[in-house]
């Protein structure tokens, strides 16, 4: 195994190295960015100098006058000691900013899957081990809706029910007025009280596809022979489901759930930017809109690793869930 995974970890640093070119490549492509709106902004100033003497002036500053692979191999050079450099849109270091807004997406993303999770796998083994029955029902209504709802509707529906007409919540913000005033513990459950109803928005729209992705596996597996010659032999029906049956459908919810940890420190773009929450997904995507490159490329970068750490963990929890799985 410790081989596996040292073998595993160089050839994700190489399928890493050419993504992060991908990336560079890309952002160097983008028809418009931040320096070309600063520097037509600055020439349009009165006595000025002219567009492409600003664009000339703002690109070496910015270190945009290499070419794109020396620009790149810079750019390595400088990540490889932590230096990211600063953001052209939000004018402060790109780690300051990253810091600043990814923990409250975080937070959003790991309360929402640890009851996506307690809520959505229960209810899927329910509705399997009740196939068409008034439980399945139910539930394949709850979850078809959850897939089918868009997210910018059921947000609005929310803050329509919730804010405007009984007026329990607010309707943007992450925190309240008088927050400043507020002890550390009045301040943490404030902001909890902001996060009620964007963490709910997440739940409800994530549960759906987990339930029916479990329903399905453990009807697959509850089909095969080995569950019926434990059934044949008299084995308690919660033994053969719960014990036999359950730990086989762990394999496919293991890479859903290995693979999720990306969603963890990608934002909710939409749900934060309808609740006015400045978190990462928000952040980045002002980024990437204002061709703000140094700070577009560190996000990408890190949602690259992010990937190739979730599929290396997916792989080791085969063989935490199914002894039968060894890496030789």
């Amino acid at each position: 195994m410790r081989k596996y995974v040292l073998k595993r970890i160089l050839i994700s640093i190489v399928i890493l190295f050419f993504v992060a070119f991908i990336i560079y490549l890309l952002m160097r492509c983008l028809p418009t960015s931040y320096v070309e709106n600063l520097a037509r902004q600055k020439s349009q100033q009165p006595g000025s100098k002219s567009y492409e003497e600003w664009m000339a002036q703002l690109s070496a500053s910015y270190g945009m006058d290499k070419g794109i692979v020396a620009g790149f191999f810079s750019w390595v050079g400088n990540a490889l000691r932590g230096k990211f450099g600063d953001s052209w849109y939000y004018t402060v270091p790109v780690t300051q900013k990253f810091h600043e807004t990814i923990w409250v997406s975080v937070y959003m993303g790991a309360v929402a899957m640890f009851f996506e999770l307690i809520i959505a796998i229960p209810l899927g083994v329910i509705a399997a081990t009740h196939q068409y029955h008034a439980p399945d029902y139910v539930i394949s209504i709850v979850a078809i809706a959850g897939i089918s709802l868009p997210t910018f509707f059921f947000a609005s529906l929310l803050k329509l029910v919730f804010c405007v007409k009984l007026g329990w919540f607010d309707l943007y913000g992450l925190t309240g007025r008088t927050y400043n005033q507020m002890t550390s513990f009045q301040q943490v459950m404030d902001k909890g009280y902001h996060l009620f109803l964007p963490i709910l928005v997440l739940i409800v729209l994530s549960i759906g596809s987990l339930m029916r992705y479990t329903r399905t596996n453990l009807l697959e597996v509850l089909g095969q022979d080995y569950i019926r010659t434990a059934r044949a032999k008299g084995l308690p029906e919660k033994k053969v489901i719960y014990h036999h049956a359950f730990r086989n459908t762990l394999i496919p919810l293991v890479t859903i759930i290995g693979g999720s940890l990306p969603g963890l420190f990608s934002g909710a773009l939409i749900t934060e930017t309808l609740f006015g929450i400045n978190g990462i997904g928000f952040t980045s995507y002002n980024a990437m809109v204002n061709g703000d490159i140094p700070f577009s490329m560190f996000y990408l970068v890190f949602m690259a690793v992010l990937t190739l750490a979730g599929n290396l963990i997916s792989d080791i929890l085969y063989a935490v869930v199914d002894p039968r799985i060894r890496v030789s």
